[in-house]
Formats: structure tokens, sequence, C-alpha cells
């Protein structure tokens, strides 16, 4: 099979898109998920957020007709086949969801918790009330790394034995005012979604190793910078390393996910990262083991907002039953979750002390 005669990786879609309530009005709502709803004709119902100034805002830009001045008034307000789109602070979450309909379907903002033990406590809230539950883990459904899979499904890369996540930017993280008192940032905010892109690769790893700073341009924050290494074996390495304050050229900035196979060679630009949230285009290439240059490969849209359309379509099409699984499910999502603890846990602990 040629490259170009990859096929298109589609993420799961509902054969009848459901009416969604978004609880929470902000920056994520604005920037990605209701850009992504309107593009795929996914109908939201209605809007709730504490500050009814903020929803009333985006209901008017993107013709929401029901704006909520309570969580009571949106839950009165559900039908049965309303997906509830849970957009709210990590550390908001458990006063959220023990109010949501038992049985209820619900898409939760990333990260599942502020830490492991809050994520387990949504995992048993979610698993007490039957709530067909999915995490927004969407960078697996940005439209490079689906259209990555084809080839590297079909053997093109050979045994695919290194990946590589790469951010280096100016992060704008006073666009996210909780972050300012939250007592972890980097990896919990930001670099979880490579932690659950590397997962959806090669499953959870069997440790981590990792080391997560505070920036001198970003002072009055927790740690945003960070390396995480991923142990899979002796076989196969992979890392990621994030540095958010690096503003000296824009020429310099990098923002990838690299794979490396015996037979090839895979690299995808994640351009929301490159001046958000504007951001660039994204991309990808690829080279075989022979050729002389990159092949740019089709990708058909950007992270944002795209890959906010595979889950909540992919959440959809599972209700529905017109999907057999749940990518990201809560009960893959504690997987991800163990694994940020672990990557916390190692940065704390130090590494090993030079022998004497």
């Amino acid at each position: 099979m040629t490259l170009h005669a990859m096929p298109q990786v589609q993420a799961p879609f509902p054969k009848v898109p459901r009416p969604i309530i978004v609880v929470g009005a902000g920056s994520i709502v604005r920037d990605a998920h209701l850009p992504a709803y309107a593009k795929a004709k996914l109908p939201v119902q209605g809007i709730y957020d504490l500050s009814s100034d903020r929803a009333q805002t985006l209901a008017e830009q993107f013709g929401v007709r029901r704006v909520y001045s309570t969580l009571d008034e949106a839950l009165l307000d559900a039908g049965k086949d309303t997906v509830f789109d849970v957009a709210v602070p990590a550390n908001a979450q458990l006063s959220v969801l023990p109010y949501l309909p038992k049985g209820a379907a619900v898409l939760l903002q990333k990260p599942m918790g502020e830490t492991l033990a809050e994520a387990k406590e949504v995992l048993r809230i979610c698993r007490e009330r039957g709530l067909s539950a999915a995490v927004n883990f969407q960078l697996r459904f940005a439209p490079k790394l689906l259209a990555a899979r084809a080839p590297a499904d079909a053997g093109m890369l050979g045994e695919v034995h290194d990946m590589e996540v790469r951010v280096s930017v100016l992060q704008p993280w006073h666009m996210w005012a909780f972050l300012a008192k939250a007592p972890r940032v980097e990896i919990l905010y930001h670099s979880i979604h490579y932690i659950d892109l590397v997962r959806s690769w090669f499953g959870t790893p069997q440790s981590v190793y990792a080391k997560t700073t505070v920036s001198p341009m970003a002072p009055s924050l927790a740690a945003t910078r960070s390396v995480v290494i991923f142990d899979y074996g002796e076989r196969r390495r992979v890392f990621l390393h994030s540095n958010h304050g690096h503003d000296f050229s824009p020429d310099s900035q990098a923002s990838l996910v690299q794979w490396e196979g015996t037979s090839g060679a895979m690299q995808a630009q994640m351009g929301v990262n490159l001046d958000y949230p504007r951001g660039k285009p994204d991309t990808l290439r690829m080279i075989r083991r022979g050729d002389e240059s990159w092949t740019d490969l089709p990708v058909h849209g950007n992270w944002f907002p795209d890959a906010f359309v595979g889950s909540m379509g992919s959440l959809q099409a599972f209700v529905e039953g017109s999907a057999q699984t749940l990518p990201t499910s809560v009960e893959d999502a504690i997987d991800t979750m163990r694994t940020v603890e672990a990557a916390y846990r190692s940065s704390e602990r130090g590494g090993t002390v030079l022998p004497e």
C-alpha cells in the first residue's frame, strides 16, 4: 500500500446526534467545545455557568437558545437522551457529578480530578450512578493523530520502538485564572494530554521517571516545565519534554510528536501550541528507510477544534450503540491519572544520588 492510498481514519460519530447541555462557559468551551459542536452539527440544548453573563455571551455567539441560571434548572430541562458536557475545573467535578441523572451520558473535562484520590472518587460516583462517562482526552482524536494510525497499523513503520513528544513554546497561562493557585499545573493540565496519547499507542507503562520544575518566566505558578520518561521495557524509548517559557523566537519554538520504527518514521506538528489559541496548521509527514526526503500526508483539520468532535462523538456513538467501545471512558482514564500521579511522585522523590 502506498502512502497516498492510506485510508482516512475517522473517530466514531453517532448516527443520530443527541442534544448537549454544557456545564461551564470558560475559555476552552469558547475556543474548542462550541466551535467543534457547531462544525459537526451536534445540537447544544443549553448552557450553564456560575457567571450567567459569561454563559449568555457564549450563547449569543454560538446560537444556543437556553441559558440556565442554576444547575437545577439545567437538570430539569434535560431529557432522557441529553448528554452532559461538564467543562468545569477539575476541583469542581465532584460538586456536579452527584447531581446528574442516573444513567446519564457525561463528558468530563480533563483532568479527572486534581489528584488520584479525586479521580478514584469520580470513578466511584460514575459507577454508583451508572453514568456512561468519558474524559475529554481529545488529543487522541486530533485529525493528524488519527491519520498517523493508518501507516503504523499497516506496518509501514516496522516495529515502533521510539516515541517522543517535544513542546517548547510560550504558554499564555494567564488565560486560565484558576491555575494561579493550583498546586499542580503543567503535567496535570497540559502534558496529561501527551501521557494519554502515549497510553493510547502503547498501553499503560510499567513505571515512569519524571521531573517537573518552576519556570523563572512564570514564578507565581506551580511547575510549568517537565520531562517524563515512560518505561516500556528495553526495546522501546518513550519520553516527553515540555518547556512553556521559551519566548526567544517563534522560529525556534517546537510542538511535535515523533515516532520511529525499524522501517520508517513519522512526525506530527501540534500547531495549536504555536501561538495559542490561534495556533498554526497541524501537519503530518513520514519517511521510510531508503527515502531521500519526508513525504507530507494529508491532514483534514486541526487539534482545535476538530479533536473535540471526536471525544463527544465517540461518547454519543457508544451510548447510541453504534460503537462498541468508549475509548476515553473513566475506566480507562483512571490509568492516565495513575500515570500522572506516578510522574509527580517520581519528581518529588528525586533521582539516584551519585555514588561516592
